[in-house]
């Protein structure tokens, strides 16, 4: 009786209409940036190509090695033209007054982060007396790191996701 109901039902209508998902899930740098031979090595980084992913750390065969393509890595090439999808800003008296520990918060986070995604990094940092700017390769990157901020120091965050260009913006306050 299952099998009749989702031939002719709204399960067999609702799992055939695709329309409003993408096949391609990987991230907006992804997308944007040329296909690598496998293996190919960033040479301002040194992130290694392997298995369609990029990765800090991973030993290569010496054949590997003679066989591997030097290149630049989507993270370095993003770096070099400013692009960001990530913005996370930070305001308030309790920023200016711990701002050290923040920006070193910021800092582990993002070294977290790169250890297992190279590709996620901070593309800029500004401070202008009374707020904090982040600047970040992904949107992934700048929500765990408006996520930490909230968690190691408390105060209010929010998030608001663009469709058109894949950025997100975080805004985090906390005024004592």
């Amino acid at each position: 009786m299952n099998s009749e109901r989702l031939e002719t039902g709204k399960g067999k209508i609702r799992s055939l209409n695709r329309r409003g998902t993408r096949s391609d899930k990987s991230p907006p740098v992804v997308r944007h940036s040329r296909r690598y031979k496998d293996p190919s090595i960033c040479e301002r980084c040194g992130s290694i190509y392997t298995a369609k992913t990029w990765r800090s750390g991973r030993s290569l065969t010496p054949e590997m090695i003679e066989q591997a393509v030097w290149t630049i890595c989507p993270a370095c090439e993003q770096l070099d033209e400013g692009q960001y999808f990530g913005r996370v800003s930070l305001s308030g008296a309790y920023l200016v007054a711990n701002l050290d520990a923040i920006r070193a918060r910021i800092a582990n986070v993002e070294r977290r982060a790169r250890f297992t995604q190279p590709e996620r990094r901070l593309v800029a940092t500004d401070f202008d007396g009374k707020s904090l700017e982040v600047l970040t390769s992904s949107q992934k990157l700048a929500h765990r790191i408006a996520r930490e901020i909230e968690k190691a120091f408390g105060g209010t965050v929010r998030y608001a996701w663009s469709d058109s260009d894949g950025m997100l913006t975080a805004t985090w306050s906390r005024e004592k």
